[in-house]
């Protein structure tokens, strides 16, 4: 039997996960830093069939947890569009409702124009009037003193 034939048998075929490493027996070292085989051992191969399944187990778990992250955020992005989609239509509706309440103020407007423009006639016309009126009482004020300068003479 050989060196390498008899680490082979040292290895289990269903070692343990956690296995610590075997530790270097003290041989003579003669050449001075270089190690024989017997000297130089290789911690124990943990079953490699439990580890890759403990790794896909745990991907699985990683896996889902990342899908489960990324639905339940397209969850909430289509409940933002509907509440979204609901506040636009009310914002339609009520713009709609503003639009018709000013045409109708609009044709309100125009009906009632020609009233405004006789106003607007008959306030000229009072001040006008007013004008002639200050100036009447300006020239009854005048003719008044003239006429009592006569009567004193």
């Amino acid at each position: 039997m050989d060196i390498d034939q008899r680490e082979e048998n040292t290895v289990p075929d269903t070692a343990p996960e956690n296995l610590a490493p075997v530790p270097k027996k003290p041989g003579n070292n003669n050449d001075g830093g270089v190690e024989t085989a017997e000297e130089a051992t290789e911690p124990a191969e943990p079953n490699i069939d439990e580890l890759c399944r403990d790794m896909f187990d745990k991907m699985a778990v990683f896996l889902q947890g990342e899908l489960t992250a990324t639905c339940e955020d397209y969850k909430l992005l289509e409940n933002m569009n509907k509440l979204t989609s609901l506040k636009y239509m009310e914002m339609k509706d009520i713009s709609i409702n503003i639009s018709r309440n000013l045409q109708d103020l609009n044709q309100k407007y125009a009906s009632l124009q020609p009233y405004l423009d006789q106003i607007n006639q008959i306030e000229e016309q009072v001040t006008s009037l007013e004008q002639a009126a200050y100036r009447l009482d300006t020239y009854s004020k005048k003719l008044e003193a003239k006429f009592k300068k006569l009567e004193k003479r």
